[in-house]
């Protein structure tokens, strides 16, 4: 075999920590509003809040998945997304009111000294929990599964361990899996080598 260059060099994969579904406690390092565009050439707006989780044997986690990341486009993964309101009046718009208004509440409600009023860099350095749920994800191909940031909860409910763990997200649309010969059936003759 021929050597190829800068093997040396060359920086080995580092498996990544996943972290388990359950609750966090976190601190906010950041909250904006971003507003993207759809295929129908309309927009809309979502709420954004980047955290870490600030206590435990995660502390800190984000922060360091983030410095592990040897690429040039590092992701922040620490980040909840609240879809916000277009104030249509249709039912899904009054669900997402309310979706909004829960994780308003939670951190209102971890936060003895904060009220919502309406200016999201107030949020920076409140503390909360997280609850996380299973995704699954795809890519190029590929799926798996992941912890994701599901929705806020007050610091109480963490504590008192009052919480579920939502039922986790499988893919939409996803294929059927295909039909399999039973192990039990193979010969050696069926075997690749």
């Amino acid at each position: 075999m021929k050597a190829f260059s800068n093997y040396e060099e060359t920086k080995t994969y580092v498996e990544r920590p996943m972290l388990p579904v359950g609750a966090y406690p976190i601190i906010i390092k950041v909250a904006e509003e971003k507003t993207y565009p759809t295929k129908d050439g309309s927009d809309f707006s979502r709420f954004e809040i980047s955290f870490d989780i600030c206590d435990g044997e995660f502390k800190d986690f984000f922060a360091d998945d983030y410095r592990a990341q040897t690429q040039e486009d590092k992701k922040w993964k620490g980040v909840l997304r609240q879809y916000l309101p277009k104030d249509d009046g249709s039912e899904k718009d009054e669900w997402t009111k309310r979706s909004f208004k829960t994780l308003i509440t939670a951190i209102e409600e971890s936060n003895a000294k904060f009220h919502w009023d309406w200016d999201e860099k107030k949020l920076k350095g409140l503390k909360v929990a997280c609850l996380f749920r299973n995704e699954e994800w795809e890519y190029e191909g590929k799926t798996g599964w992941k912890a994701q940031p599901f929705k806020f909860i007050s610091m109480e409910q963490f504590t008192k361990g009052e919480y579920k763990v939502p039922k986790d997200k499988p893919l939409a649309n996803k294929p059927a899996p295909a039909e399999f010969q039973e192990i039990s059936n193979l010969t050696d003759e069926d075997l690749p080598f």
